[in-house]
């Protein structure tokens, strides 16, 4: 008998993106999906509960001409991210039916998943299961890893964290509070600054677009200078850090936000303080570390137990609302890390 076929809404590719990403750039489309995996495969069916919207898909909507660590998206299929699934139907041996995971999927309700390898069993369901797309996820793996692995902190250091209330930098500035670190942010809107203070526990936070100096900005914030910085924007802020990093300095390069959209990209000009002052500066991937996420979950899950660390999410419901919520991120849309709600999970 064949397998009942499940309606599908799925968010297509349309072609390769030169500039800023529009909404008519992902077409919503409807198909069917087989109820049951492929008799024999070790393939695994996934209903799609949240789809994770992630800066760094800007770069796989660009024509590859330049090698990267993920491939680009390919025109006409659908686009693929982070999420967080139950498992409808399973020929792998590690899954079973009604587990929830979370990995790489595709943007639809259902997902074929035939090479489940990069699948996750989500060991606690004691917290918001959209926390597997971030703080739980890639991005606070990341977090974890930049901060701790390629900063080296030590209490009593100063950090500093651009694009500090998105996805990965409010766990980084958390982390640095949790190390005895003195913590300063930056953000868009007046908005995100009063969440950095008041809700992250940031020492201090500034507003980018109100500082016509950044250098002047940094100063005032950093009178003796800034010993960590974790890189989320790049360009115009990269070279205002260098000016006012310290002696053995370290710079955790996790994204360049700044410079994805641009047809040319902005230079650096402060160089030359990387030799002067000595400075470590590392750019790295959250999928280089997946060997430490059994050591950052257990440690995380129990900052959340313990109220020692808050996550903000904004979450836009359905799955036709996933082409705004990606384009939002890119102009400062959204307020925390961004997901999009696909099915309830409960």
């Amino acid at each position: 008998m064949a397998a009942e076929e499940l309606s599908n809404k799925r968010v297509i590719f349309k072609d390769y993106v030169t500039g800023y990403p529009k909404e008519e750039d992902m077409i919503l489309t409807s198909a069917t999906v087989p109820s049951k995996v492929p008799q024999g495969s070790t393939a695994v069916l996934l209903k799609n509960l949240y789809l994770s919207c992630d800066p760094y898909m800007r770069g796989r909507m660009s024509k590859p001409i330049n090698r990267s660590y993920t491939d680009a998206f390919t025109p006409g299929s659908v686009i693929i991210g982070y999420g967080v699934s139950k498992v409808v139907d399973s020929g792998h041996p590690d899954f079973s039916p009604g587990d929830l995971v979370w990995g790489m999927t595709g943007w639809e309700e259902y997902s074929l998943v035939t090479t489940p390898k990069g699948l996750t069993k989500i060991k606690y369901t004691d917290v918001p299961l959209s926390y597997y797309t971030g703080i739980l996820g890639m991005p606070g793996l990341t977090a974890y890893v930049g901060f701790h692995e390629i900063c080296s902190p030590k209490k009593g250091e100063t950090v500093y964290v651009s694009a500090a209330s998105g996805a990965v930098g409010q766990l980084v500035g958390q982390f640095a509070k949790l190390m005895g670190c003195y913590v300063v942010g930056s953000a868009g809107t007046k908005e995100k600054v009063d969440l950095l203070k008041s809700k992250f526990g940031f020492d201090d936070a500034f507003n980018y677009k109100e500082e016509e100096d950044l250098d002047a900005a940094l100063k005032r914030c950093f009178p003796d200078g800034i010993d960590i910085y974790f890189e989320n924007v790049g360009g115009k802020m990269l070279d205002a850090v260098l000016l006012n990093m310290r002696v053995h300095g370290r710079i955790a390069v996790c994204g360049l936000i700044s410079q994805y959209n641009l047809t040319q990209r902005e230079g650096i000009y402060n160089m030359t303080s990387i030799v002067t002052k000595r400075i470590k500066m590392q750019g790295f991937i959250e999928p280089d570390h997946k060997h430490l996420y059994p050591q950052f979950l257990e440690a995380v899950i129990q900052y959340i137990r313990d109220g020692k660390v808050v996550y903000v999410e904004d979450i836009a419901e359905g799955i036709e609302k996933a082409p705004s919520a990606l384009i939002g991120l890119f102009t400062g849309r959204n307020v925390g890390k961004q997901v999009v709600l696909v099915a309830r999970d409960r």
